[in-house]
C-alpha cells in the first residue's frame, strides 16, 4: 500500500476541484487558459490540505523508527530521539517512501506560487481585456501589471541593497528563499486570519438558521427584492451599451478599417440585439461618404470591454433570478406541507427539469414529506450544534498553541495521545478532521463574499473569469500559511514545539523561521489570538450593521429597511407565481383541448382530404368533355365569387363602436 494512498488522493483530489469549477464556470464559453489556470490553482490547493495529514503520519513512524534504531550514546546528534516504545513500530498504511515528498511539496508549493503571484494577475488583466487581438491583449496585461509588478520589484532590490550594505548581515541563497517564504506566509496569515474569525462563527450560526423555515423564507423575499434591483440595473446598462453599439455599428461601414473590430463587438451581444442591429445596417453607403468623427480603436477597445462585462452581469442576474424563484416556491411548499394531514409534499409546481426514476422510486412524496417537514431541521440543529463545538476548540487552540508545557492546544493534545499508540488512523483522520474543517471555514469565506461586481463567484455556470482567477490567486495565498497555522495546534512544526525533532516534510520545504526571529516569535504566534474579536464581531453581526448604516442593505431582523425589502419580495414572488400558474393552466387546457379534439380534427381532416380527391377526379372527367355551352355561363359564375370574395372586408374587433344597423350594413354590402 505505500504510496497507494498518494495516488488514491491526488485522483479524487482533481476530480473534486473539476466539479467545483464546473459548477461555478462555464467550460463552453470561457476561454481554455483561464480554465486550465483556475483548475490547477484549485486543484494544488485541495491538495495540499489532503495530504498534509498523510504527511504527518509518516513523519510519526519515522520518528518512532528513528527511536527504535536509536541507542543513548546517539541521542547527541541532530535529532533528539523520543522514548522508544515497547512496541515494535509498524509501517501506517499510507506510508509514503522516503524521497517522495519533499520532491512533491516543492513542486507543488513553488507551482503555487508561481501562478498566485505571476501567471494569475496577468491572466486576470488579459481576460478584462477588451483588445481585438492576442497582441494587443497582451500589451494591455502588461501595462496594468507594471505597477504590481514594479512594487514588488522595488521592495526587493531594496532589501537586496541593505542587506548587501550591512557588514552584521551574511545571508545565504537559502535563507534569502526562507524570508521569501515568510514575506507570503505572513501576507496570507493576515487575510487568513480575517476570513477564518468570519467562518467559524457564520457556518455554525447558517446551519442553525437552515433549521427556522420562516427565517429562510423572510431571507428569500430579502434577497429577490434586491436582485430584482439588481437585475433592472443590469438591464439598463445593457440597454445603454447596445445603443452606443448600434451607433458605432451605424457609422462604421463595411469597408471601414475598423469594421471587423465591430463585429468582433457585435458577436459578443445577445441574438435579439444582432439581428435589430443588423436590419437596420446599410452596407452599401461608404464611409467617406458623410464626413464624421469615427471612434478610434482605444475607445472601441473599452466599448468591447463594456460590452462583455454588461452581458455577462445581465446573463447572471437573469440565472440567479430563475434560480431565486425556484427555491422561495420551494420554501412556500415546504410552510404550506408542513401542517398536511397526508403527510404527502405537494409541489405546486412540477419540475422542469426530468427527475431521475431511481430517485422517484426512493424518494417519494412521503418521504419527501418527512424529511422537509420533520427530518431536516433537527438535522440541521444537530449539525450546526457539532459545528459550533468545533468552532470553539479551534478559539482556544488558536489562543493557546504556543504554551509547550503543559499542552493546552485540544488538538495537539489529541494527537500526542494518538502518537505515544501509533494509532496511524486516528492520527490521519483527526489530523484530516481538523485542516478540512479550518479549510471550509476559510473557503467558504472566500466563495460568500462580494465586491460589488468585480469579485463574485456566482453558482450555476455564472462566474466570470475575473473571478474564477482572483478565486485561485486567493488560494494560493491562503493555503500555505492555513497548513502552517494547522501544524503550529498540532504541535508538528519545531517552531512552535522548540523541539529539536525530525520536522514533517512540509515544514523542511518551508525552511527554518528563525532567520526573522521577530515573525516566528511574535507575528505567528500573537496575531492569531485576533480571531477571537474577529468571532466577537462577526457574532454580533457589526459588519453587517456597518454596511448597512453605509448604505449597503444587508439582512438585519431589527431594521425598518429589512421589513420593507421583505415585503417588496413577497410581492414579487407572489406576481411570478400568479404568471407561472396562468401559464401552466394555459398549457393544460391545450394539452386538454388537443386529447379531447385532437382525433376530431384528425378524421375531419381525412374526410376533407377525400373530397378534394373525388372533386379533383369529378373535374378531370368534366374536362374531357365538350364545354362550349358552358364556358360563357362557368366564365362568368368564377368572375362573380372573385369579386365577392375582393368585396368582403374582415371583422375590426378592436373598433370603438359597432354598428348594429341593418340597413347601414347592407348599404356597406
Amino acid at each position: 500500500m505505500s504510496g497507494a494512498a498518494l495516488g488514491l488522493e491526488i485522483v479524487f483530489v482533481f476530480f473534486l476541484a473539476l466539479f467545483l469549477l464546473h459548477r461555478y464556470g462555464d467550460f463552453k464559453k470561457q476561454h481554455r487558459l483561464v480554465i486550465i489556470a483556475t483548475l490547477l490553482a484549485w486543484y494544488l490547493c485541495f491538495l495540499i490540505v489532503f495530504i498534509l495529514p498523510l504527511d504527518v503520519s509518516t513523519t510519526i513512524y519515522n520518528r518512532c523508527k528513528l527511536a527504535v534504531n536509536s541507542s543513548p550514546a546517539e541521542s547527541n546528534g541532530s535529532y533528539v530521539t523520543l522514548a522508544p516504545s515497547k512496541q515494535k513500530c509498524f509501517k501506517p498504511w499510507s506510508y509514503i517512501p522516503d524521497g517522495i515528498m519533499p520532491i512533491f511539496w516543492r513542486v507543488v508549493y513553488w507551482t503555487s506560487q508561481f501562478l498566485t503571484w505571476i501567471l494569475l494577475p496577468f491572466m486576470q488583466s488579459y481576460a478584462r481585456s477588451g483588445g481585438f487581438s492576442i497582441t494587443g491583449k497582451i500589451k494591455t496585461a502588461l501595462i496594468e501589471n507594471a505597477i504590481y509588478y514594479g512594487t514588488y520589484l522595488l521592495i526587493f532590490g531594496a532589501f537586496l541593497i541593505y542587506v548587501a550594505v550591512n557588514p552584521n548581515f551574511n545571508l545565504q541563497w537559502n535563507q534569502l528563499q526562507t524570508i521569501g517564504i515568510a514575506a507570503a506566509n505572513t501576507w496570507g496569515l493576515f487575510l487568513l486570519v480575517l476570513l477564518l474569525g468570519y467562518g467559524l462563527v457564520e457556518i455554525p450560526r447558517s446551519h442553525w438558521n437552515g433549521a427556522k423555515r420562516g427565517y429562510l423564507l423572510m431571507k428569500t423575499y430579502f434577497k429577490a427584492a434586491k436582485l430584482m434591483t439588481e437585475k433592472a440595473d443590469a438591464e439598463e446598462n445593457l440597454e445603454d451599451i447596445m445603443e452606443e453599439v448600434r451607433k458605432v455599428s451605424e457609422s462604421i461601414k463595411y469597408n471601414h478599417p475598423l469594421r471587423k473590430c465591430v463585429d468582433t463587438i457585435l458577436k459578443k451581444c445577445p441574438t435579439e440585439y444582432q439581428e435589430r442591429m443588423g436590419r437596420n445596417m446599410d452596407d452599401y453607403e461608404d464611409f467617406d461618404e458623410r464626413q464624421n468623427s469615427y471612434p478610434s480603436e482605444k475607445s472601441l477597445a473599452k466599448l468591447h470591454k463594456q460590452v462583455i462585462y454588461s452581458v455577462q452581469r445581465h446573463r447572471r442576474t437573469q440565472v440567479q433570478w430563475q434560480i431565486l424563484l425556484e427555491q422561495a416556491f420551494y420554501l412556500e411548499d415546504v410552510a404550506k406541507n408542513e401542517s398536511s394531514a397526508t403527510r404527502q409534499f405537494v409541489h405546486t409546481f412540477h419540475s422542469q427539469e426530468p427527475e431521475n426514476k431511481i430517485v422517484q422510486y426512493f424518494y417519494t412524496p412521503t418521504v419527501e414529506w418527512y424529511w422537509e417537514c420533520l427530518l431536516r431541521p433537527w438535522f440541521y440543529r444537530v449539525l450546526a450544534v457539532v459545528l459550533a463545538t468545533f468552532s470553539v476548540i479551534v478559539v482556544w487552540s488558536e489562543c493557546t498553541f504556543f504554551s509547550t508545557n503543559p499542552v493546552l492546544s485540544l488538538f495537539a493534545v489529541f494527537i500526542q495521545l494518538a502518537e505515544k499508540t501509533y494509532n496511524y488512523i486516528y492520527i490521519e483522520m483527526a489530523c484530516f478532521l481538523t485542516i478540512f474543517f479550518l479549510s471550509i471555514c476559510v473557503y467558504s469565506t472566500v466563495f460568500r463574499i462580494r465586491v460589488f461586481n468585480y469579485y463574485y463567484l456566482a453558482s450555476h455556470h455564472q462566474t466570470d473569469a475575473y473571478s474564477l482567477l482572483f478565486s485561485g490567486m486567493l488560494f494560493c495565498r491562503l493555503t500555505p500559511p492555513l497548513c502552517l497555522n494547522f501544524l503550529g495546534l498540532t504541535h508538528m512544526d519545531a517552531t512552535i514545539s522548540h523541539k529539536n525533532t525530525q520536522p514533517t516534510a512540509y515544514t523542511s520545504i518551508m525552511g527554518s523561521m528563525r532567520v526573522l526571529s521577530f515573525i516566528a516569535d511574535g507575528f505567528y504566534i500573537y496575531y492569531p489570538m485576533l480571531v477571537v474579536i474577529l468571532c466577537i464581531a462577526t457574532y454580533f453581526s457589526l459588519g453587517t450593521r456597518c454596511l448597512n448604516l453605509l448604505g449597503f442593505q444587508q439582512f438585519m431582523g431589527d431594521s425598518e429597511m429589512t421589513s420593507d425589502l421583505i415585503d417588496e419580495g413577497k410581492e414579487l414572488i407572489r406576481r411570478e407565481k400568479r404568471k407561472r400558474q396562468r401559464q401552466e393552466e394555459g398549457e393544460n387546457r391545450r394539452r386538454e383541448w388537443k386529447e379531447r379534439y385532437g382525433n376530431r380534427d384528425d378524421s375531419t381532416r381525412s374526410r376533407a382530404v377525400h373530397t378534394d380527391q373525388k372533386e379533383s377526379s369529378f373535374s378531370e372527367t368534366n374536362a374531357n368533355r365538350p364545354l362550349s355551352k358552358y364556358t360563357r355561363s362557368n366564365g362568368r359564375t368564377e368572375r362573380d365569387r372573385i369579386e365577392l370574395l375582393q368585396d368582403a372586408e374582415p371583422l375590426d374587433f378592436n373598433a370603438d363602436s359597432v354598428n348594429d344597423d341593418p340597413l347601414e350594413s347592407d348599404s356597406g354590402r
